[in-house]
């Protein structure tokens, strides 16, 4: 393979990678209902998907191996998509913990770290449960799973995506200080 054709190679391979993590967050933006983000991601992603099919189409017959790197580059970005998606963590997800034992002290804790929850007594396969839902941007979750691991590592627990939130209700938020809390927001 010559040098010239490992260098298109690896551009076909890079550029794809590009536009196909591109799609992938843009498809999850629309998803979202990031209207915005959207549009800009399509509009970036279709521009470099043209640049880099109108490359392999003039050249893949005299260079066929493009198109193992176009198809390893499609597959790539699929994955770098994903992982990316997972890091920006669009939108807000709702836990449901349900305890049989330590619902009210999980309940506790998580409301000390300064998140809603709203709790319901229920029946559970043994006797009485408490279920708690809590809803929370979903870049939280980790660190409100571990909260709730921490005082009972088995519990059992659901987490789903929330469509639209009307509030979050945050109370252990400090108030302004400093020169923050001398000028006055309208």
């Amino acid at each position: 393979m010559e040098w010239t054709t490992l260098i298109t190679g690896l551009i076909v391979f890079l550029a794809r990678v590009t536009d196909v993590t591109l799609g992938t967050v843009r498809t999850i933006a629309i998803v979202h209902g990031r209207t915005k983000i959207a549009f800009m991601l399509g509009f970036v992603e279709v521009s470099v998907w043209l640049l880099v099919v109108a490359k392999v189409l003039a050249e893949v017959s005299a260079q066929p191996i493009l198109t193992v790197f176009y198809a390893a580059g499609f597959s790539t970005g699929n994955v770098v998509g994903i992982l990316l998606e997972r890091r920006i963590a669009f939108g807000n997800t709702v836990l449901r913990v349900i305890s049989a034992e330590e619902g009210d002290r999980i309940a506790e804790l998580l409301r000390a770290a300064g998140y809603a929850v709203t709790s319901f007594p229920g029946e559970g396969l043994n006797g009485p449960v408490s279920m708690l839902v809590v809803v929370f941007p979903r870049k939280e979750l980790q660190d409100v799973l571990t909260l709730v691991k921490k005082i009972s590592p088995q519990a059992f627990y659901i987490t789903e995506q929330a469509g639209s939130v009307s509030k979050f209700y945050r109370p252990t938020l400090q108030p302004p200080t400093g020169w923050r809390a001398v000028i006055k927001k309208k």
